[in-house]
């Protein structure tokens, strides 16, 4: 794996970790992620408040918390491929593919989703690589870890660019081939100009030779 500190942790639990009480729609809840010791990922516990507040002085310290709104979960219908992807399901695909080179793409698109109101960030830590941004969706309560690359200003207008092209590309980056298809078309289309050109060209002389010749004809009948 490219990197270790993108994630997407699923959705919220629908009982408390502590007590395994039920949460009920609209209740206030503690969110919690600790570091998970069979891998380099992050493991999701979801309290009720009083819970957390009764933990044991001696209990695993969290890599992040905050209190969220606890709603049911919401069905969400399978995404058909052969219909466009929304930002959201590019993201997610990104982030469980965990890619080095979609890094920067991965940021930008959670950012756009944050300024859309599906996402909110909801705590962030300083690692060893850099400041990992924790958002969480507003609707079904998966969290996503995004590392914040500190894109240079140089560098934002590219990586806007490359996120449109996934946009409008249904979230895969476009062979080189079909990128220069457009090209080449019009290369060729410059190349068949000319011969065109010269045949339009051409076209009055053979007229003005067909005009002449009824000309010598005559002159050779008077001879």
């Amino acid at each position: 794996m490219a990197l270790a500190e993108s994630w997407h942790v699923r959705s919220r639990s629908r009982e408390c970790a502590a007590t395994q009480r039920p949460f009920t729609d609209g209740e206030t809840i503690v969110t919690a992620l600790f570091p998970d010791p069979e891998s380099s990922g992050y493991l999701r516990r979801d309290y009720s408040v009083d819970a957390w507040n009764n933990l044991p002085a001696d209990a695993e310290k969290p890599f992040s918390f905050w209190k969220t709104i606890f709603s049911g979960p919401v069905t969400t219908e399978t995404p058909d491929h052969a219909e466009r992807l929304s930002p959201e399901e590019i993201l997610v695909r990104l982030v469980e593919e965990d890619e080095d080179h979609t890094e920067n793409t991965r940021y930008i698109l959670a950012v756009m989703l944050e300024r859309q109101k599906i996402l909110r960030e909801t705590d962030h830590q300083r690692t060893p690589n850099g400041i990992l941004r924790v958002y969480e969706h507003r609707k079904t309560g998966e969290i996503y870890l995004i590392r914040d690359p500190d894109i240079p200003l140089s560098q934002v207008e590219s990586v806007q660019n490359e996120v449109f092209l996934l946009l409008e590309n249904n979230g895969r980056t476009p062979e080189p081939a079909a990128l220069q298809e457009p090209q080449a078309e019009a290369e060729k289309e410059a190349e068949a100009q000319p011969e065109t050109d010269a045949q339009s060209e051409g076209a009055p002389e053979s007229e003005s030779e067909s005009e002449t010749q009824p000309d010598g004809e005559a002159e050779d009948l008077r001879d």
